[in-house]
């Protein structure tokens, strides 16, 4: 083969193994920053991974709040109307966050309960998060009632 050629196909043939290593490190890297949204039914039969970053979404049990006295340490439970899963949280709720609205917590689920990094809590009156209003009408119960 003559030379020229043979760098040119050298050339080309790392340039595509290049390439190829660059997609591969940034899809891997995308593997590792996917939130699944699960809804709590999906929680409790065992569909989430465990130890891995999720999101679950819901409506916050009213009276199931429980604060920390000498801590930032949260408890509460989320529902979509059929089942209901712990949630714990270490933090600053948002302002919006109150019992009976609609929450998405990001986090891991740990034995049998969601350990949350961040909550997300509605924009106003009305709004109730796209994942959970979705899951909560498959439950049967129209705008969350």
């Amino acid at each position: 083969m003559n030379p020229k050629r043979q760098r040119k196909l050298l050339l080309v043939i790392s340039l595509v193994i290049g390439i190829s290593v660059a997609v591969g490190f940034a899809a891997y890297a995308m593997r590792q920053n996917i939130n699944l949204f699960y809804t709590p039914s999906q929680l409790v039969s065992g569909e989430a991974p465990t130890g891995r970053r999720i999101q679950v979404g819901g409506l916050v049990v009213k009276g199931s709040l429980k604060r920390d006295a000498n801590s930032l340490a949260i408890s509460f439970m989320i529902s979509d109307l059929k089942q209901q899963v712990p949630v714990t949280y270490t933090g600053i709720l948002p302002d919006l966050f109150k019992e009976g609205t609609g929450v998405v917590a990001n986090g891991q689920f740990v034995n049998g309960r969601v350990e949350a990094e961040e909550i997300l809590a509605k924009h106003d009156e009305n709004y109730m998060p796209p994942q959970v209003k979705e899951a909560i009408e498959e439950s049967g119960h129209p705008k969350g009632v």
